[in-house]
């Protein structure tokens, strides 16, 4: 399992089986961004975690939708 943590680069790479993904998130499948806010119970894959995405403001989005970023 991945552990979030704060300024690491991601992707929202796929839409979410979670119950959190809402329809108008699939507009955000492809963009990159970086961890503002990661959950803070030990990445519970039911905790959203914030991201800053790049000129598309910030968002909550659940764990499985996301993938690290090498610098």
């Amino acid at each position: 399992m991945v552990i979030f943590r704060r300024g690491q680069r991601v992707a929202v790479y796929k839409k979410s089986e979670d119950e959190g993904w809402e329809d108008y998130m699939d507009a955000y499948i492809g963009a990159h961004g970086i961890i503002t806010d990661p959950d803070t119970s030990k990445n519970d894959p039911d905790d959203l975690v914030e991201v800053s995405l790049d000129g598309k403001g910030t968002h909550r989005f659940p764990q499985d939708c996301l993938k690290l970023l090498e610098d």
